[in-house]
């Protein structure tokens, strides 16, 4: 298909038939190879040009050189204007063909991979870029995976394989895909061609009469045979055929539906193998293509990252503007004093400097002085700025990369910075926003307590029966009795140990829903030596302690699961997996246990699963809810256990619903999780898990460093409110000597609303009494929230639950919520899902005039984390998905304090500087010709000589303004973490933008320029008490040079603080 006509067709649905690249060539699907570069050699120029003219500044000096050309108003050379626009103009072409040097030699050697392609019954190597869709290739174990392809058979049982998908998500731990039941026999060969579809006779009977459907009766007809009655048509049928979603970016997604020996069977995610992923511990495995190239959910994901400008930057376009502006008022004046000049004494020296030709009138005269003016005072405008910048930010992401003070030994983990464009906003953040689990906690998960029918385990007593704290020497329980038990698991309550021998089927039950109800993968690597491959810790801790209790999962198939419950070997029949999301926060498993019962355990949020108890358990309900809130008054993380015994004749019934859902290409989602809400009614509570998950080291320290540079930390979790507040009292988040802590928790608008307004007026009501009682002239003052806001003494805190949080976030309340929020000290929002996160960080973000940096470890942080203006990604137990999204990233949350007091106000002091001095020194070479021009009678004569001009800014001074952009430290390393608030420090350096420095810098050298230049005029004038020759007169305008140029290192070395 011609290059015009690529994209043209939108797709809704994708068909793809096996073996078969004829029919698949109908639909014009993308082809394999790839192209992630952006230039070619004929291209390269063009475009690359058309970019960098589209800055002004580059377009500026394009218009000026065109100036230049006209001899009539130009007084120097071109060349002063072509060197250092062709200087930078070739710096940057060079960078950007040496990346894309890179991109091209990328491409061609993933394109020119070999894999093995099925073709006329044989396996023949092939590159990648000639693979098709609807192609069937092997992978061998190690191998890269092509494409994204419909997994079909491998060489493990049950159509089983193991995948890595570092490249996708940043996760080392190994995944496992299943091809579907009906095709995991297809292991060799014939089979595999005979997936290409089959023939299957469809008798007509009187086609005329509607029987069949009307695309079959036109078949007919076209073929002449409409009047046959009794008619064997042979035609393909849809056998090994995938109908699935078009292409798209979303990798934990997929749905297909595929069909084959006339029956349908339902694809998803678990059956797909996308590309970049790695084939491991699979000796080999066959799949069929579905998405190729640039249509693979990797590609799709390669999109161009959103870019994200300072306040700097956008500043700086200002600057450029009114720099601009006085460029022009200089022309003016310097205009209207040539035309002045000339009206009152060029005309003495008509005889001597005759007008030109072109010259009518001493105003036309002043228009072309206006003209040469711009182009003598061009070099006012920074050219080269930009670039020096870029420079400078290249310089200050090195120092994050080799910081070794922000490098996790433990991991080998140094701190990264992914971007080079942010360093500066480090320094000017004002919110921070930070998730919970794995951020501040370790999110390395301990089973610590649980409560099972209204009974509590886990706590220890003495002989009196008081509480014991738990410490190092606390025996703990003797598992020895169990050989398949963790030797690193500790729990301490013997009683628990006791209840599980007496047999109680309660206890017995909880254990086995631990057992059964999850996604581990087991792994033996010999005998009795279990390791677990769990995507969550969490799982992996409820897992390892039903483990230890004697319910030990062992091993799991595609449709059973087999437990060691109490040393003997139980096997389960599973039949279907309701699977968990941020939507549902619960997952379920429907079992068939050996004596044919059905049953489905389910585990979820204490309020989800409450809300689906059956009415019989309500006081068991409330029991085991004093009990959470009990565990999550001490932090710990917490699920509530229930199961439901299932009759056979409405499973059946249910099971037909879901299989047909299942194979429904549009609103797939929507439908079963309707039907997943029917079968979780009714449910029967066993009880609560408590997990303890311990806060990272520094993490008290860090917040209150953080608090005092004034920078507000939010915290945003989908944990229980009391957990959260609990870890907020422990990382002093919240504190006891706080004034008061509002807790918003309302279940309608109308509540919430009430809640948000009750608080904020407590809070301006008292102190505003507070403050007319100590002095009665600040109530005017106070009357305005905004400026209230600065000058609020107390301390407040505002927690805010998840149901509430979503009545606030509706257009009505925000500004409320934001108002509220921002009065207060800290804010923790709790049971929040993804979405509501971004959202949080999209309010502040719009409605208030503050950097904002988001802070977490796992892909539910994504969003938030691309929201905010600083994203930053911890690289924990949770994967490298947030990793991958952010702009910073390293081990350690206690490593933000360094991150922001240290690199962030380095990278904003040094930058500040850089941007004033920049400016100083081409306002004080350039405004030389200014002065000038009223010794010269504004005729637009330059000072200095015109190589002086060309190399000034791009040679002469560009290392000392750099170098102090790069080395010069306001305060030491060890200084700026101990002391984060410094009074010293100009206010542009704590939370505000850059204007106060920046726009003194155009002030800076008006003086300075007017000095440099006299001591020469003076001499000049003097010139007729020292005869000298023609030589000796110009060499007197030398010190003119040299005075411009040692005033200018002079003045950096002055300003600089501290060097590296």
């Amino acid at each position: 298909m011609a290059f015009w006509r690529r994209n043209t067709h939108v797709e809704k649905e994708r068909r793809v038939k096996a073996n078969a690249r004829d029919h698949n060539d109908r639909f014009a699907y993308a082809d394999n190879h790839i192209k992630t570069s952006k230039y070619n050699i004929l291209t390269f120029l063009p475009i690359n040009l058309f970019e960098q003219f589209q800055r002004v500044a580059n377009a500026y000096f394009l218009v000026l050189l065109i100036l230049q050309l006209i001899p009539e108003i130009s007084s120097l050379s071109w060349f002063t204007t072509i060197v250092p626009l062709v200087l930078v103009l070739v710096i940057t072409a060079v960078k950007d063909a040496t990346d894309d040097y890179f991109r091209h030699k990328s491409d061609q050697q993933v394109n020119n991979r070999q894999s093995q392609v099925l073709i006329r019954g044989s396996l023949q190597n092939e590159k990648w870029m000639n693979i098709r869709v609807g192609d069937i290739i092997k992978l061998e174990n190690n191998q890269f995976v092509a494409a994204d392809i419909l997994l079909l058979s491998s060489s493990e049982p049950y159509g089983l394989c193991y995948i890595e998908t570092a490249e996708l998500d940043g996760e080392t731990n190994l995944k496992v895909r299943q091809a579907s039941t009906v095709t995991s026999d297809l292991g060799d060969l014939s089979k595999l061609m005979d997936f290409d579809g089959e023939v299957m006779l469809v008798t007509l009977r009187n086609a005329s009469r509607g029987f069949l459907s009307f695309s079959v009766f036109m078949l007919v007809k076209v073929c002449g045979l409409a009047s046959a009655v009794n008619l064997h048509l042979f035609m393909p049928c849809p056998s090994g055929e995938v109908i699935c979603e078009p292409p798209n970016n979303k990798l934990d997604k997929f749905t297909g539906t595929l069909y084959w020996r006339d029956n349908k069977y339902p694809l998803d995610n678990e059956k797909v193998l996308l590309r970049g992923c790695v084939l491991r511990n699979t000796e080999w495995c066959f799949g069929m293509v579905i998405f190729a190239g640039l249509q693979t959910k990797l590609m799709q994901n390669c999109g161009r990252t959103k870019f994200k400008r300072t306040s700097i930057d956008k500043l700086m376009n200002t600057l450029v503007l009114w720099i601009f502006a006085l460029l022009v008022c200089m022309g003016v004046i310097l205009a209207i004093g040539n035309t002045v000049w000339e009206n009152l004494i060029g005309q003495s020296f008509q005889d001597f400097l005759p007008w030109n030709v072109y010259q009518r009138n001493a105003v036309f005269s002043g228009f072309l002085t206006f003209w040469s003016y711009v182009i003598i005072l061009n070099t006012v405008v920074p050219i080269s700025l930009y670039v020096s910048m870029e420079v400078l930010r290249l310089g200050h992401s090195y120092f994050i990369n080799w910081d070794g003070k922000m490098y996790h030994r433990r991991t080998d983990t140094a701190a990264e910075a992914r971007t080079t464009t942010l360093s500066e906003e480090l320094g000017q953040v004002e919110f921070v926003f930070s998730d919970k689990t794995g951020t501040l906690t370790q999110n390395i998960m301990v089973f610590s307590k649980c409560s099972i029918n209204g009974q509590t385990y886990g706590d220890v007593y003495d002989e009196f029966d008081q509480k014991v704290e738990i410490t190092e020497k606390t025996p703990c329980v003797d598992f020895s009795f169990n050989p398949l038990c963790d030797r690193k698991f500790k729990f301490y309550d013997v009683s628990l140990m006791e209840a599980i021998k007496l047999e109680d089927p309660v206890v017995q039950e909880f254990f086995r829903l631990l057992a059964l109800c999850h996604t581990v993968m087991p792994e033996e690597k010999s005998e009795g030596h279990l390791v677990y491959q769990a995507q969550s810790p969490d799982e992996g801790a409820l897992v390892t302690a039903a483990r230890n209790f004697g319910f030990v999962f062992r091993s799991r198939t595609p449709e059973t699961i087999t437990l060691c419950e109490m040393g003997r070997s139980v096997t389960y029949r599973l039949l279907a997996i309701l699977d968990f999301n941020n939507v549902r926060k619960r997952m379920s498993v429907i079992v068939r246990d050996p004596q044919g019962h059905i049953k489905l355990y389910s585990k979820g949020a204490d309020t989800i699963i409450f809300d689906r108890l059956d009415p019989s358990d309500e006081d068991l309900m409330y029991t085991t809810s004093e009990h959470l809130s009990e565990f999550a008054g001490e932090g710990l993380r917490t699920l509530a256990l229930a199961y439901k015994d299932l009759d056979e004749d409405y499973f059946e019934v249910w099971m037909k619903k879901l299989l047909f859902a299942s194979t429904v290409i549009e609103n797939r989602e929507d439908q079963l999780a309707v039907l997943y809400e029917e079968i979780e009614q009714g449910l029967k509570l066993l009880g609560a898990t408590a997990i303890e998950d311990k806060l990272q080291e520094g993490v008290p320290e860090t917040i209150a460093r953080l608090n005092l540079a004034d920078i507000k930390i939010w915290v945003l979790t989908g944990d229980k409110l009391e957990t959260a507040m609990n870890i907020g009292y422990s990382c002093n988040l919240l504190r006891d000597d706080m004034n008061e802590v509002f807790v918003i928790s309302g279940y309608t608008v109308l509540e919430v609303q009430q809640q948000l307004r009750n608080a904020k007026e407590r809070i301006l009501g008292l102190s505003r009494v507070t403050s007319a009682a100590g002095d009665v002239g600040k109530t005017d003052v106070l009357a305005d929230d905004s400026v209230f806001e600065e000058t609020l003494i107390a301390e407040y805190a505002l927690v805010i639950n998840g149901h509430s949080l979503a009545h606030a976030l509706e257009p009505q309340l925000e500004r409320t919520l934001l108002d509220l929020a921002c009065l207060c000290k800290t804010v923790i929002c709790c049971r929040v899902t993804p979405m509501q996160k971004a959202q949080v960080v999209e309010l502040v973000k719009s409605h208030k005039r503050a950097i904002t940096l988001a802070i977490g470890d796992g892909a539910n942080d994504v969003s938030m984390i691309r929201t905010a203006h600083i994203g930053v990604g911890i690289s924990g137990q949770e994967g490298m998905q947030a990793v991958l999204a952010s702009d910073y990233s390293f081990a350690q949350f206690r490593f933000l304090q360094r991150l922001l007091l240290v690199h962030g106000r380095w990278s904003y002091f040094r930058m500040c500087n850089f941007l004033c001095y920049f400016i100083y020194k081409n306002f004080a070479f350039t405004l030389v010709h200014f002065w000038y021009g009223f010794f010269c009678g504004f005729s637009a004569q330059t000072v200095y000589d015109q190589w002086f001009i060309t190399l000034f800014n791009i040679v002469y001074t560009s290392l000392p303004v750099l170098a102090m952009g790069l080395f010069d430290q306001i305060l030491s390393s060890h200084t700026g973490c101990r002391r984060p608030v410094q009074p010293s420090l100009p206010e542009p350096l704590q939370t505000r933008p850059a204007k106060p420095p920046l726009q003194q810098a155009p002030v800076l050298p008006v003086h300075a320029p007017r000095d440099g230049h006299i001591l020469p005029a003076l001499l000049y004038s003097l010139r007729s008490l020292f005869p000298l020759s023609e030589r000796g007169r110009l060499a007197l305008l030398r010190p003119t040079n040299i005075c411009r140029y040692h005033s200018n290192v002079l003045g950096h070395c002055r300003e600089c603080s501290d060097w590296t």
